[in-house]
C-alpha cells in the first residue's frame, strides 16, 4: 500500500496559496490543505476509473464485448498482466480515492470552529463526514467486487499498518451495509455540505440521502445468492428511505470542455482509432431492432457492423463508439436511476418487494431509452421484448446488460450475479482465462512482492488468485 498522493487538476479546485518568504517551506506544497479540493479530486478520479476505456486500467467494456480492440487485442483476449492493470486499478482507487477521502475526514473531525461557526458546525461536520463515508463505502465496494478479499480495516493507516492483512469479503459487505445505513441517518437536510466542493450534487443533502438508500440497495441485491435474508432486509431499507427517483437524482461527474478535465472516453478515442464495436452487443442490437444502436455506434453505410471478440480490425470497415466517446463534456456515471430500477426489478421478481416485476422491467428499459434521447422508442421496443416471468433473470440481465453501455463496471456485476448474457469468450483468450470471460482481476502483482505474507494468505483463501475464482457472491 502506498501513502496518500494528492494531485489538484482542476481548475476549479485550486486553493488559496500560502505566501511566505520562509525558507523552509515548499512553494508547491498546500500546507492549509482544505476537504473541498480532496473530495472534489477523489471524485475525479472514481469517475475516471469508472469511466475510461484506458486499456491500462479498465477493461470491462472488453470483457462485457461492448467494444473490441482495433490493433493491439491483448486486453480483448484477457491480457491484462502486460500492462499491469491490476496494479493501476488498485492504486487508482486506494491511493486517489481512498486517501484522499480519508485524508478529508481526517482534517474535518481535526478542525476547530470559530466561535461564528461552533452552533452550525456539528450538522455540517456530520453531513461532510457522511458523504465522504458514502463515498468510501461505494469504492469499497468496487474494489472487493473486482478482487474478492481485500485490504480493509488495515488499509488505510499506511504509518500503522504498511502491510496490511486482507479482510474477507463478506465481512467487508456486512461492514459496508453498516455504515451507509448510519452515514444516510446522520444526513441532515438543515446542515451545511461542501458545495460546490462537491461536483456530485453540489452539496444537496436529499440527493445525497438517495444515493446512500441507493448504495444500499446495490449492496443487498448484490449479496441476493449467498446471503438472501441480510440482502432482502438491507433492499428493504433502502426501498423504504427513498431510492433515486429519476434520472434527475443520477450521480454523475460532469467533465469540462478544455484540458485536462476533458472526459476520459474522449481523451481515449478523440486522437486514437483504437476501439471498434463488439459483435456480440451490435448483433444482439441488430436482431432486436433496438434504436438505442444509433447512439451507442457509428454507422457505416447506413448498417451497424461488430468486429469478432478477440480479433483486429480495420478502423473504418466497422461501426465506432457513438458521438457520445467523441464529445469532451460526456459526463462519467457513478450511479444512474436505470440502475437502480433494474434493481428493484430484480428485487421484485426474487421476492415480491418494491413493485411488480414486469412494471419495473419497463420502467428500468424506457428509463435507458430516455437516457440516450429515444423515449419515443421504448414503447414499440417492450412491446417486442416483454418481461418474461419464467425466466427474468434471462430479461434483466440481458436488457441490463444492453442498458449498462456506458456503465462497464456495473454491467460486468450483472453479469456475473444474473448468468445473463451468456457470453463466450474468445478461441484466442489467453489460458490463463480457463475459456472463459473473467469473473474477477487478480491481485496486482506489486501486492505480492511487497505484501507478499498477506497477499499469499488471501490468494489461498478464495481459492487462488485466478480470473477464474468467484468473488464470494457469485455462486452460480
Amino acid at each position: 500500500m502506498k501513502k496518500y498522493i494528492i494531485i489538484l487538476t482542476l481548475p476549479f479546485l485550486l486553493a488559496g496559496c500560502r505566501t511566505s518568504d520562509d525558507v523552509n517551506s515548499d512553494p508547491h506544497a498546500s500546507y492549509d490543505t482544505q476537504p473541498e479540493p480532496l473530495l472534489t479530486y477523489a471524485q475525479k478520479e472514481l469517475s475516471d476509473y469508472l469511466t475510461t476505456p484506458s486499456v491500462n486500467e479498465n477493461n470491462t467494456r472488453l470483457m462485457m464485448q461492448y467494444w473490441q480492440e482495433a490493433i493491439y487485442v491483448n486486453e480483448s483476449n484477457y491480457d491484462f498482466t502486460n500492462r499491469n492493470v491490476s496494479n493501476n486499478v488498485w492504486r487508482d482507487n486506494y491511493v486517489n480515492v481512498l486517501k484522499n477521502l480519508d485524508q478529508a475526514s481526517k482534517i474535518i473531525t481535526a478542525y476547530v470552529p470559530t466561535f461564528a461557526e461552533a452552533a452550525a458546525w456539528p450538522a455540517k461536520r456530520d453531513n461532510q463526514l457522511a458523504i465522504l463515508d458514502l463515498m468510501k463505502a461505494y469504492t469499497f465496494q468496487v474494489l472487493v467486487d473486482a478482487y474478492g478479499d481485500i485490504p480493509y480495516t488495515e488499509a488505510l493507516d499506511n504509518d500503522k499498518y504498511p502491510l496490511p492483512k486482507y479482510d474477507k469479503a463478506s465481512m467487508i459487505y456486512t461492514d459496508l451495509i453498516t455504515k451507509v445505513s448510519a452515514d444516510v441517518n446522520k444526513l441532515s437536510t438543515t446542515g451545511g455540505t461542501f458545495g460546490n466542493g462537491d461536483i456530485f450534487y453540489k452539496g444537496d443533502i436529499s440527493k445525497w440521502k438517495k444515493f446512500g438508500n441507493s448504495l444500499l440497495l446495490k449492496l443487498g441485491i448484490a449479496l441476493a445468492d449467498v446471503n438472501p435474508t441480510l440482502a432482502q432486509n438491507t433492499v428493504s431499507q433502502a426501498i423504504a428511505g427513498g431510492v433515486l427517483a429519476s434520472s434527475a437524482d443520477d450521480c454523475k461527474f460532469q467533465y469540462l470542455a478544455a484540458s485536462p478535465n476533458q472526459s476520459p472516453i474522449y481523451l481515449e478515442t478523440a486522437s486514437r482509432d483504437d476501439f471498434i464495436g463488439g459483435k456480440t452487443l451490435v448483433d444482439y442490437m441488430n436482431d432486436t431492432n433496438d434504436t438505442r444502436i444509433t447512439k451507442y455506434y457509428s454507422d457505416v453505410d447506413g448498417e451497424y457492423i461488430g468486429q469478432v471478440i478477440g480479433a483486429p480490425g480495420d478502423f473504418s470497415s466497422f461501426s465506432n463508439a457513438g458521438s457520445f466517446a467523441y464529445t469532451s463534456t460526456t459526463p462519467g456515471v457513478i450511479l444512474s436511476y436505470t440502475e437502480v430500477v433494474f434493481y428493484l426489478a430484480e428485487a421484485a421478481a426474487r421476492w415480491g418487494i418494491g413493485g411488480a416485476p414486469a412494471a419495473l422491467y419497463n420502467t428500468a428499459v424506457t428509463s435507458s431509452f430516455k437516457d440516450w434521447g429515444l423515449a419515443a422508442d421504448a414503447a414499440t421496443y417492450l412491446a417486442a421484448h416483454p418481461y418474461d416471468a419464467s425466466n427474468w433473470k434471462k430479461s434483466i440481465g440481458e436488457q441490463a446488460w444492453v442498458a449498462m453501455y456506458n456503465q462497464a463496471v456495473t454491467s460486468w456485476n450483472f453479469y456475473r450475479r444474473l448468468d445473463y448474457p451468456q457470453l463466450i469468450a474468445p478461441a484466442t483468450a489467453i489460458p490463463n482465462a480457463g475459456g472463459k470471460v473473467p469473473v474477477r482481476l487478480q491481485y496486482p502483482p506489486l501486492e505480492s512482492t511487497t505484501n507478499g505474507t498477506n497477499y499469499a494468505a488471501a490468494s489461498a483463501a478464495i481459492g487462488g488468485d485466478k480470473l477464474t475464482t468467484k468473488i464470494f457472491w457469485d455462486i452460480n
